[in-house]
């Protein structure tokens, strides 16, 4: 770390009263046109969430500064592009380096919308897409409602990983957890690097190699979880502690998105729609993914028959290794992303894993976070499902890489397979279904 970074962070841990609006300006910055590719954006907004989690703020303050402060630094940009049109390129910092420029422009006027969502996790994309939906006046409704959904991902997947670190340092924890989340945290890291190094250098085998050190890093886990009792205990007692009155509510619909009848309507959905458009090879990847979690994940659970934490009024009666709903949730965002980076650049391709894997992984913290799972089932069940899509993908495409769907269809599949997940899941939660049913 450089020393202005150790002093900014020195000072801020001096005087916490400031760490907000700090959290809100970085988080500005890194979305703003051109300062945001100069400003290491990225390690300050860890830096300054690991001393929000440490206890100056809650989770729910530390991402809704960071949520508002991109929004802003998304609307600054875009009336930077509006307001100077084509003649942002003689501005100071793109006139020496149009690279910049160029490589946003062409990224967006072949990705469209897509883009915007997509390119928010791209660093040097981030800050100048929303400039040039701006330069080639992009409708400002259309853009707005784009920009507030992807700002919410963002803000998730760049503050929460910081904020848990501050938390965890901070709370007394079991003496053993620290070792047992550095070995977890490091298989997990390897499988990671792995995956991306093999799908960077578009290795022929690179989905079948990710599946099996995914299904290999499955059974270290099912093999270890007697022993990692100190770490499940600390990481749910993290989690437990964010609970709220007004939380609880949100969480209980997002876990109805895991919920098996959901999830079964969802993917069949999405089988039957590439079956009407007769893309074969497509068809038999995501029947291959669900359908495989759902028979592993119920043979694993049977088998290990693991009891549920003892936080619920009104035990369940299943068990809970692995998850049910990290897994099915898991297979099918993944499924989805697969099929939306197919023909694309890998960098692209890896970026939609990315954006798939948002949802799925906020429907299982929900699980923890409403005390019917343990981090380790969660875990547990999104590895079994990210090593049988990958193995299912890499067996689809032995011969020759899965094609692209085709706009036509790809429009028709995604937006009824989301719709219904969400319809399901909204319906059980209005209904009055007890989520202790589950």
């Amino acid at each position: 770390m450089s020393p202005w970074l150790d002093s900014l962070s020195a000072w801020l841990a001096a005087n916490p009263t400031w760490l907000g609006l700090a959290i809100f300006l970085i988080a500005c910055v890194e979305c703003l046109a051109i300062a945001g590719i100069l400003v290491p954006g990225t390690i300050l907004l860890f830096a300054v969430a690991v001393l929000a989690g440490n206890g100056a703020l809650s989770l729910g303050a530390t991402l809704a500064l960071a949520y508002f402060g991109g929004l802003l630094g998304d609307a600054l940009s875009y009336a930077i592009g509006r307001y100077f049109h084509q003649d942002i390129r003689r501005l100071p910092g793109l006139r020496h380096h149009p690279q910049w420029l160029l490589g946003a422009e062409a990224y967006f006027q072949r990705y469209g919308v897509a883009s915007l969502l997509v390119g928010r996790y791209i660093g040097p994309l981030r800050p100048m897409l929303p400039m040039v939906a701006g330069m080639l006046n992009m409708p400002l409704g259309r853009f707005i409602a784009v920009s507030l959904l992807a700002a919410a991902g963002w803000a998730v997947a760049y503050l929460l990983p910081g904020w848990a670190t501050g938390a965890a340092l901070r709370l007394p924890l079991p003496p053993g957890f620290w070792p047992q989340a550095a070995l977890l945290a490091g298989g997990i890291a390897v499988l990671l690097l792995v995956s991306m190094h093999g799908s960077l250098r578009e290795q022929r085998h690179a989905s079948l190699s990710a599946g099996g050190l995914s299904l290999l890093l499955l059974a270290g886990l099912l093999l270890g979880w007697p022993r990692l009792g100190q770490l499940d205990q600390g990481l749910l007692a993290l989690v437990q502690e964010q609970r709220s009155a007004s939380l609880d509510s949100l969480m209980v619909l997002v876990t109805r998105l895991g919920d098996f009848t959901t999830q079964l309507a969802a993917g069949a959905l999405l089988c039957l729609s590439l079956l009407l458009a007769r893309q074969w090879r497509a068809l038999q990847f995501a029947v291959g993914a669900l359908l495989g979690t759902a028979l592993a994940n119920g043979a694993l659970k049977a088998l290990f028959a693991r009891q549920r934490p003892e936080v619920l009024l009104e035990p369940l009666h299943s068990f809970s290794f692995p998850s049910g709903h990290s897994s099915a949730a898991f297979a099918f965002f993944l499924v989805l992303g697969v099929l939306a980076g197919r023909g694309q650049p890998a960098r692209l391709r890896l970026t939609w894993l990315l954006l798939a894997g948002l949802p799925a992984l906020a429907i299982a913290l929900s699980r923890v976070y409403l005390g019917v799972h343990w981090p380790s089932d969660i875990i547990a069940g999104a590895l079994l499902a990210g090593g049988l899509c990958a193995l299912s993908l890499g067996l689809s495409q032995w011969q020759r890489p899965l094609t692209a769907l085709s706009a036509k269809v790809w429009w028709l599949a995604l937006p009824a397979s989301l719709g219904l997940l969400g319809a399901i899941a909204t319906w059980q939660l209005s209904a009055g279904v007890l989520l202790y049913r589950y």
